[in-house]
């Protein structure tokens, strides 16, 4: 009996979403250590951690609002209009710890509006978030008038380019930002919260959940992420633009549903979206050691998209 019952917990254990995409990464590793000879090196994988570090941060709190049956497409262009508010910030003099508060802060808020608008306005999440897209790209590029901003390196910007030994301090910032996601979606009242709004909205008004409140401090709190890579790019590039995180609104959202987030709501794993995030930052990787045209990268990361959300529909059909 009580081999059966090992057998069925390891059964499950491999048909977890989470679990198939690690292995799938393993083997795309393997591959990649094959089919290029400088994958594998120290100074590779150092860039693919943090690549993989942008993607993860963000993608936590792309799983929270997901988990509630919501969306979010701003978080690339928030990306870069936190750095250009750091940028400017430091033009004027700021102080690293002020230049903090600020970046964060420019973050927090253009969630906490998406939020506000999807909720008390009633704008469905996809029209409310592409609007401040657009929003978050125009502002960065009035305050930088268009031009890149430099930054002289301070401690801030050792999150993004500092190291602790040899450790990127940017990977290690990402480690305990997923941890703390872990443990908030899985182990406190605002985690079950989510899950209950993303299963069945309309129950979890009657139980007495706070919906409104709940959705917009998801909201918050990835805008408050996206200030976080932000800073990342700062110290990583030495400089601010309103370019930076263009178009990473679809990987974020592919690394979510890549780890087990399901799009319909109510389901997922913020560790998995550590492992999501893993495969879209060594497929970037692999896209330029393999020498892929841009053209091709385009329809590469679109198919990935498209057969991540079909593999999730399939498996809610199964169940």
């Amino acid at each position: 009996m009580s081999n059966e019952i090992n057998r069925r917990k390891l059964r499950n254990a491999f048909t977890r979403p989470e679990v198939t995409m690690l292995l799938v990464l393993l083997a795309f590793c393997v591959f990649l250590s094959f089919a290029s000879p400088y994958f594998a090196t120290s100074k590779n994988l150092l860039n693919v951690f943090r690549q993989i570090s942008v993607y993860a941060i963000l993608a936590v709190g792309q799983a929270m609002i997901i988990i509630t049956g919501g969306i979010d497409l701003s978080v690339g262009s928030l990306i870069g209009w936190t750095a250009c508010v750091g940028g400017v910030c430091a033009q004027a003099g700021w102080g690293p710890g002020a230049m903090l508060i600020a970046i964060l802060a420019s973050g927090a808020l253009p969630g906490f509006i998406n939020g506000v608008m999807i909720t008390k306005v009633g704008l469905p999440p996809f029209i409310a978030t592409m609007g401040m897209l657009s929003i978050a790209n125009g502002c960065a590029l009035i305050i930088t008038k268009g031009f890149p901003i430099h930054y002289e390196g301070t401690w801030l910007s050792q999150i993004g380019g500092g190291y602790l030994g040899i450790v990127p301090i940017s990977v290690l910032i990402t480690v305990v930002i997923v941890a703390i996601g872990y443990i908030l979606s899985k182990y406190t009242v605002f985690g079950r919260n989510l899950y209950a709004i993303g299963n069945n909205e309309r129950a979890a008004v009657l139980s007495g959940i706070q919906v409104k409140t709940v959705k917009v401090a998801a909201y918050t709190i990835t805008g408050v992420l996206a200030g976080v890579c932000g800073i990342v790019q700062i110290g990583l590039l030495s400089g601010a633009d309103a370019s930076y995180g263009k178009g990473a609104e679809l990987d974020i959202i592919a690394a979510a549903v890549i780890g087990g987030v399901s799009m319909s709501g109510g389901e997922g794993n913020i560790l998995g979206v550590l492992v999501g995030a893993a495969i879209m930052g060594v497929l970037r990787n692999a896209f330029v050691l393999l020498g892929v045209s841009g053209y091709a990268q385009i329809v590469t990361l679109g198919v990935v998209i498209i057969a991540a959300v079909s593999i999730d529909c399939l498996r809610r059909r199964e169940k």
